[in-house]
């Protein structure tokens, strides 16, 4: 760094032709409205309003120019629009969140575009700012919250101890270096260039995933069957048939690793997926699962929690899970892939609603009585291989979304520091 183009400001050192400001100097904050998830939903026959909801900025938009436009956002019911008074968004607004269980989150921000005739008004844990000085571009007002020195000084306005939070005063005192206009309209192109690859790039995804759910649909059906298998007939089969109950447990108190079902992931390491111990101390009672077993929540099968243990020889879960294991007739990823779909996902729940086993849940008894389609094993591997490929096209571009943002994410750091200058 060259220190001869820099100035040290009570921020810290910054071009010599930008300016330390305070927020409020240039944002005018207003009132949002307090709509938790469960006040909203995604039928716009309901009402015309729109929520940008806190947690989507923390999952989904942050640091983003969110194309109010083609983004599909959620609508207030119409029970609670009456008598409200709403600050509706405006292009070039930022929504800021206000809070987050995450100190890293605090701060995080999405600036909108393209509103049109939209009435769209930002929700729970976010402040709505406005520039009214002229003293900021649109494009660029959502990185000023990703230039590091901003966000160490969020962090030391944050407070809280499980959940961390900013206050409007603080929020109107927090220092932030701003270029001139220029190169703020220069950053802001560069990077709406990454932005416009990013795009692409989701729509691609997007696009993939709804290719291959129907192509599954469509496959693991028999309603598209693979060349040079036309002709053969499907059968009918219940879960009993082509499987057994397996149920196999810790009495030596092996120091296995415990595994826990998730509804999209399957079978998971439970300290990773839940970030701490949940399990038992005393493991002897849990179920060993080897590898090539099938285990599913007992009690919570009707979300499709059911996983496939391909990872470890062996593993430990829940007493509470049921383990089943195919005979020879069966390739396990395309049962699987049957087993995780929609329709059955249906099917587990409608067993479960109808149980009268007062213990809850679908246990092996019930759950076995389930018919699943039965190609052939040689089509069973075809389907998959099919799938298999589709799914290897989706991980690319899902890599390849990575690396974008990534890239964008450094090139970003560079310019909003001054390491690199557009003019």
């Amino acid at each position: 760094m060259d220190i001869t183009k820099y100035k040290n400001t009570s921020i810290g050192l910054i071009p010599s032709d930008w300016e330390v400001e305070r927020f409020d100097n240039i944002f005018e904050l207003f009132s949002t409205n307090s709509f938790s998830r469960d006040n909203l939903t995604y039928d716009k026959t309901k009402n015309e309003i729109q929520n940008i909801h806190y947690g989507d900025i923390h999952s989904k938009f942050k640091y983003e120019i969110l194309n109010c436009e083609t983004e599909e956002l959620p609508y207030i019911k119409d029970e609670l629009i009456l008598n409200q008074k709403f600050n509706y968004l405006k292009d070039g607004d930022l929504i800021i969140t206000d809070a987050s269980e995450d100190y890293e989150g605090v701060g995080e921000c999405i600036e909108v575009k393209n509103i049109t005739s939209k009435k769209i008004v930002s929700g729970l844990h976010t402040f709505l700012a406005r520039d009214n000085s002229n003293k900021t571009v649109q494009g660029f007002r959502t990185y000023i919250f990703n230039n590091p020195k901003v966000s160490i000084e969020l962090k030391k306005i944050a407070t809280g101890i499980s959940v961390y939070s900013i206050s409007k005063s603080e929020l109107q005192k927090l220092k932030i270096p701003i270029p001139q206009l220029r190169e703020q309209q220069k950053i802001a192109s560069i990077l709406s260039t990454w932005d416009l690859a990013i795009d692409n790039c989701k729509a691609i995804v997007e696009e993939l995933k709804a290719r291959n759910k129907g192509l599954a649909q469509q496959l693991l059906t028999g309603k598209i069957r693979i060349k040079g298998f036309e002709k053969v007939r499907w059968v009918l089969l219940p879960i009993k048939i082509i499987s057994k109950d397996i149920s196999k447990k810790n009495p030596n108190n092996k120091d296995l690793i415990v595994l826990s079902c998730t509804k999209y992931n399957g079978l998971v390491p439970s300290l990773e997926y839940f970030g701490r111990k949940i399990y038992s101390d005393d493991l002897t009672t849990y179920k060993i699962v080897s590898k090539g077993q099938f285990a599913y929540a007992t009690n919570h099968i009707e979300e499709g929690s059911i996983g496939y243990q391909s990872n470890y020889d062996e593993a430990l879960i829940s007493p509470m899970y049921t383990v089943f294991q195919t005979n020879e007739s069966i390739n396990d990823n395309f049962l699987f892939r049957v087993l995780k779909s929609t329709h059955y996902i249906h099917e587990y729940q409608k067993r479960t609603e109808g149980s009268i086993d007062r213990r809850g849940g679908l246990r092996w008894d019930e759950f076995s009585k389930i018919k699943v389609p039965v190609p052939e094993l040689k089509e069973q591997s075809a389907i998959v291989k099919v799938l298999d490929k589709a799914t290897e096209e989706l991980n690319q571009y899902h890599q390849k979304l990575k690396i974008l943002q990534l890239q964008k994410k450094g090139l970003m750091q560079q310019l909003l520091t001054g390491k690199i200058r557009t003019v």
